[in-house]
């Protein structure tokens, strides 16, 4: 199966993020359609943009991005908290329609600042209930008309969702990505997702991983097409690999300078800082890679994450573009498809990597 490879926009109120170039208009929307438009001239095939409250509607700068670009395909990032589903379903194949069938999907279950748009708190289990109940729902109105669902969190009577996604080959509708790594949510990706999503781990740990997934979809009677699989990874590339190691060590040393106090002052400072991203269970695996060495397989770097770095930012591939795209073959030997790259500056990494990595990994 052929990969996709497509990029990261971080869609952040605060400049600056995880070392992009400080900006006046680094979020305007002239800024944002130049990375898409870059994009597009590099040969990604889109981008996932960022969610969370404290940041601009994550829908509304896709539709924009969308609008001024011909093939770039945004990852959407919605919570199933902040939408209910039929006002989504509603809403992307709206999208869909007016793109010629470019929306992409992530739904992101973690926790975030719930209070503020009228969400509450639940246990985990029920929170990837809900999980499971919204991409049933979305998949539904897509697929299907004159829909009925009664579930525990969310019912329609008799819906239809205009305009109809069209079917593209064997796309019936916009893909479903998915992360998290606890048994809850392993069990809704099983069974309801398109992609699942994985952070920078080990070669070991993603091939564990896609095992335990693909029983998984076997033991509950997965009824959607088999499970994709992707990697959500920061990709530390320079000319040479004793270039790009060094330029990481001291990015790093200078991570470790700012680090003491970096917690609470983001809290403070930045809106859409979330507290909980760092006791996510797919988060804590990460942060604990650096137990067992600063540098495992053959570049996979694991000290960003224990000077702040969260997130895909917690680990880096890194090398010269032969290096790394060494180490995304040995990932798509294991079956993974779908590539969510990224580094900063982003604008200078969407070029420099779309001009020296892509054509190896697409060669």
């Amino acid at each position: 199966m052929s990969s996709e490879f497509l990029w990261y926009i971080p869609n952040e109120v605060q400049p600056g993020h995880r070392g992009d170039d400080v900006t006046e208009d680094h979020n305007s929307l002239d800024t944002l359609t130049d990375q898409a438009l870059a994009l597009e001239k590099s040969g990604w095939t889109g981008a996932l943009i960022g969610t969370g409250w404290g940041r601009p509607d994550t829908f509304s700068v896709a539709a924009a991005l969308a609008a001024r670009t011909t093939t770039f395909e945004p990852l959407i990032a919605v919570r199933p908290g902040y939408w209910r589903p039929a006002n989504f379903a509603s809403a992307a194949a709206t999208l869909d329609h007016l793109t010629g069938g470019r929306v992409r999907v992530n739904i992101v279950s973690g926790k975030d600042n719930l209070g503020a748009y009228g969400d509450s708190d639940s246990e985990q289990i029920d929170r990837y209930e809900r999980t499971r109940e919204f991409m049933q729902l979305v998949r539904a109105l897509w697929t299907q008309e004159n829909v009925t669902y009664r579930g525990a969190h969310f019912a329609v009577q008799d819906s239809t969702v205009v305009p109809r996604i069209q079917v593209r080959g064997k796309r019936r509708h916009p893909l479903l990505y998915f992360g998290g790594a606890s048994e809850a949510a392993e069990r809704v990706a099983a069974a309801e997702a398109d992609v699942q999503l994985f952070w920078g781990e080990p070669l070991d740990g993603v091939a564990e991983r896609i095992d335990r997934l693909r029983t998984m979809s076997q033991v509950i009677g997965r009824v959607h097409r088999p499970l994709e699989f992707g990697l959500r990874v920061t990709t530390f590339v320079r000319d040479t690999t004793d270039q790009a190691w060094a330029d990481a060590e001291e990015k790093v040393a200078q991570m470790a300078a700012r680090y003491a106090g970096v917690e609470g002052e983001a809290a403070q400072a930045n809106p859409s800082y979330n507290p909980h991203r760092r006791t996510a269970v797919g988060q804590q695996r990460l942060l604990a890679l650096a137990d067992r060495g600063e540098v495992l397989d053959d570049n996979l770097y694991t000290a960003p994450g224990k000077y702040g770095a969260g997130g895909a930012a917690t680990t880096w591939i890194v090398g010269s573009a032969e290096d790394v795209a060494s180490t995304l073959r040995k990932y798509q030997k294991l079956g993974i498809t779908h590539f969510v790259l990224s580094d900063t500056p982003y604008l200078r990494e969407i070029e420099r990597q779309g001009s020296q990595l892509l054509p190896l990994l697409r060669g």
